[in-house]
């Protein structure tokens, strides 16, 4: 007679139930609809994608000073050399006035902000032609491409804070408690440059005589935006009427909050700031609703 062998009795294993749809076993649940009829900041969606706008910003670092002999040395030099000019120039000669500062300090932190403003438009404005293999082969959030080319210049403007603080350091020329309100200017030209940028981004697409436009805009504005003069020694009517271009606020500002010049007054700074916000609405708008046909376009 053959034994059988005894069979351990199995128990049950509780195994959680499966999502019956596809959606609800989705982390993220893509859906497909027409644009909305106002804009509005995907905010959620741009931080999925923080990882890849660092990664822009990495790249762009690389590329600007690849394959150069003194390399990140350029973001020193850069704002050295205009401001050799301006003294000799502005300083000396034509005796512009500079807050009761020594000329060459007042124009060093002038022309920093005035270079990251500059900077940040000129590579935001063709941002998204320079990634037209990107744009038309894969889905991200294109405002990343803008904002990524606003945030690249703010190392060159940070080492440049290095060596304006050894500029204060020859002049003896201390901060105060006002430096806690210098990164609110920089916000300011930020903000200016982030909101033109995504204009000209835009049409860029379309018209591709943008670059030559933006030049003679950067031309024009160092006069505009007192980078070589106290806007604090002109007539009231011109001081009012400059502070419609924000980046008077955010040069007079931060020359006043680092180096202790003339207090931008409230009214003309307010103004400064509005016009600030109103590009970047503005800015914000125009892109969001050009944004569906980049791809046809470009």
């Amino acid at each position: 007679m053959t034994e059988t062998p005894l069979q351990t009795p199995q128990r049950p294993v509780e195994r959680p139930a499966e999502p019956r749809d596809a959606a609800a076993r989705s982390a993220f649940v893509t859906i497909i609809q027409p644009p909305p009829r106002w804009p509005r900041l995907e905010a959620r969606e741009l931080w999925r994608f923080r990882e890849l706008m660092a990664v822009f910003v990495w790249r762009d670092l690389k590329v600007r000073y690849k394959q150069t002999v003194i390399g990140a040395g350029w973001a020193l030099l850069q704002p050295v050399l205009p401001t050799v000019v301006y003294t000799l120039v502005f300083g000396k000669y034509a005796n512009f006035p500079s807050d009761k500062l020594p000329y060459p300090i007042f124009a060093f932190a002038s022309v920093l902000i005035w270079q990251y403003f500059s900077a940040a438009l000129t590579v935001s404005s063709g941002s998204l032609v320079a990634n037209v293999g990107l744009i038309t082969k894969v889905y991200f959030p294109r405002l990343l491409l803008p904002l990524g080319a606003v945030t690249t210049p703010l190392v060159d403007l940070a080492l440049g804070v290095v060596l304006l603080v050894f500029g204060m350091a020859w002049y003896d020329i201390w901060p105060s408690a006002t430096v806690l309100f210098a990164p609110g200017f920089v916000a300011i030209a930020l903000a200016s440059a982030l909101g033109a940028g995504l204009i000209f981004s835009a049409l860029n697409v379309r018209y591709r005589d943008i670059p030559f436009v933006i030049p003679v805009f950067m031309q024009v504005m160092p006069f505009l935006s007192g980078v070589i003069y106290a806007v604090s020694d002109l007539p009231p009517k011109w001081q009012w009427l400059l502070a419609f271009n924000p980046l008077t606020t955010a040069v007079s500002g931060w020359r006043w909050a680092v180096l202790g010049g003339a207090q931008p007054v409230l009214g003309q700074a307010a103004i400064g700031i509005a016009m600030a916000i109103l590009l970047l609405v503005a800015g914000f708008a125009f892109f969001k609703r050009a944004e569906p046909k980049f791809a046809d376009t470009i």
